[in-house]
C-alpha cells in the first residue's frame, strides 16, 4: 500500500507540472485507472493511457470504455483495436472499415485479423464485399483478400486468388513477385496436403523457367539458358509485356547454342509486323538476315529416361508420351526429373538433379525455387523417389 500511496503522490506532483502523460502512468500504477481514464478523457491523452493499460492486465471493461471513448472522437482506427482487444468483433470491423487509408493499410490487415478472430460468416462476407469493392466501387489489392482467406484457413479460395494475384503481377511484368506468390501458395496447399491446382503448378513451371534463364546464362550455359528460353518462348501469351525482348534473347540464345533450327523459328515469329519495328536496332539486321538465309541444322536434344515407366523423351520434355504423366522438373535447369540422380532443396522439397544442383551450388549458394541459402553438405542423394512422384494428394 505504502508504494501505491507514494505512486499517487507522484501523479499528483505530475499533474501540477501539467506532464498528464506521467501523471497518467503513476495513476495506473496505482490501481487508480478510473482516475487516469478521467484525466485522460479531459486533456486529450487517451492515446497514452490506452498505450499503458495495453501494457498492464486489463479487463474488458477498460477496453470497452477506451473504445468508446475513441469512438465518439472519431478515431475509428483506435476505437477499432480496442473492441478487438475486449472482442466486440462486430463493432471493431465496422470501425476499421471506416477508418481512412493509410500507406501501409494497416486498417485492412486488423480488419483481417479481426475477422479471423471472429470465425463469423456474416462478418467474413461484410469484409469480403469490402474488398471486392461491393460497397464502394473501389475493389482492394487481391492480396487482402489472399490474405482474409489464409487467416481463415480457407486454402482453396487463397489458391484461387493467389492464381488471380500472379496473373496481374505477370501481365504487368513483374515476373520474380508472380513466381513468388505461388511458390508461397504451393508451398502452403502442400503442408495442408490439399491438391494442387494443375494453373498453378503450370504457371509456377513457367515463371521459374523464366527465372533460370538468368542463372543460366550468367554462368556462361547457353544451351540450357536457351532450352528455358524455348519454354518460355513458347508460352509467350504469358509474358505480354516483354513479348519482343524475350523472343529476341530467345533467337540470341539458340543461336549462341547452336540450335539454328529454334533460333530461325522465333526470328520468323519476329518478322510479324506486330514485332518488327519494336526489335532492339542492335539485333534487327542480324535477326532479319536469319530469316532470309535460313540454316535449319539443329543437334538433336539429348533423350533421358521418364521417371514413372523409363520412355526416353527430350530431357526437357515435361509431359512423358509414354505413360501421359506429367514430369516433376529439376528447379536448377528446368529439365524433367531422373530417377538414379534425384535430391531435393532442404529447405522447400522441391527435386532437382543432384549432379545439376550441386554444380549451381558451387557459383551460387541460393535455392533458385525458394531464395534460401542452401550448402552442398546438406544436400543428400534421395534413393527412393516415389514421394515425389506418387505424392499423396489427400483432398480434405
Amino acid at each position: 500500500t505504502q508504494s501505491l500511496d507514494g505512486a499517487k503522490m507522484v501523479a499528483r506532483f505530475f499533474l501540477q507540472l501539467g506532464d498528464y502523460g506521467s501523471a497518467i502512468q503513476f495513476l495506473v500504477m496505482s490501481k487508480c485507472n478510473n482516475e487516469a481514464f478521467t484525466l485522460a478523457q479531459q486533456h486529450n491523452k487517451m492515446e497514452i493511457y490506452a498505450d499503458i493499460i495495453g501494457s498492464e492486465n486489463t479487463t474488458n471493461e477498460d477496453y470497452q470504455s477506451i473504445a468508446l471513448y475513441f469512438e465518439g472522437e472519431k478515431k475509428h482506427f483506435q476505437a477499432g483495436k480496442f473492441f478487438l482487444l475486449c472482442s466486440q468483433y462486430a463493432r471493431a470491423l465496422k470501425h476499421f472499415l471506416k477508418s481512412p487509408s493509410t500507406e501501409d493499410n494497416m486498417a485492412i490487415e486488423m480488419a483481417i485479423e479481426t475477422v479471423g478472430q471472429a470465425k463469423d460468416e456474416a462478418l467474413t462476407n461484410q469484409l469480403i464485399d469490402y474488398l471486392m469493392g461491393e460497397s464502394d466501387g473501389m475493389p482492394k489489392d487481391a492480396k487482402y483478400l489472399f490474405r482474409l482467406y489464409m487467416a481463415l484457413k480457407q486454402y482453396r479460395e487463397a489458391a484461387r486468388t493467389a492464381i488471380i494475384i500472379a496473373r496481374e503481377e505477370q501481365s504487368a511484368g513483374n515476373y520474380r513477385n508472380a513466381h513468388d506468390v505461388l511458390f508461397s501458395m504451393y508451398s502452403e496447399l502442400k503442408t495442408q496436403k490439399i491438391k494442387i491446382p494443375s494453373e498453378m503448378a503450370t504457371n509456377l513451371m513457367i515463371l521459374h523457367s523464366y527465372i533460370l534463364v538468368k542463372t543460366h546464362v550468367k554462368r556462361g550455359d547457353h544451351m540450357k539458358g536457351a532450352r528455358m528460353l524455348i519454354r518460355v518462348a513458347n508460352n509467350i501469351s504469358k509474358f505480354p509485356s516483354h513479348i519482343v525482348p524475350i523472343l529476341t534473347s530467345t533467337v540470341i540464345e539458340c543461336h549462341r547454342a547452336g540450335l539454328k533450327n529454334s533460333a530461325f523459328s522465333f526470328a520468323a515469329m519476329l518478322m510479324r509486323p506486330e514485332y518488327r519495328n519494336k526489335i532492339d536496332l542492335k539485333y534487327k539486321k542480324k535477326i532479319e538476315a536469319m530469316v532470309r538465309r535460313p540454316d535449319t541444322s539443329e543437334a538433336e536434344e539429348p533423350t533421358t529416361p521418364c521417371p514413372y515407366c523409363e520412355f526416353l523423351l527430350p530431357e526437357c520434355e515435361l509431359l512423358c508420351p509414354g505413360c501421359k504423366n506429367n514430369l516433376p522438373y529439376c528447379i536448377a535447369t528446368g529439365r524433367h526429373m531422373v530417377k538414379n540422380d534425384w535430391t531435393a532443396c532442404p529447405n522447400c522439397d522441391f527435386p532437382a538433379l543432384h549432379s545439376e544442383f550441386k554444380n549451381m551450388l558451387q557459383s551460387e549458394n541460393i535455392c533458385p525455387m525458394c531464395s534460401e541459402r542452401v550448402s552442398i553438405v546438406h544436400l543428400k542423394k534421395i534413393a527412393d523417389c516415389t514421394p515425389y512422384l506418387n505424392p499423396e494428394e489427400m483432398e480434405q
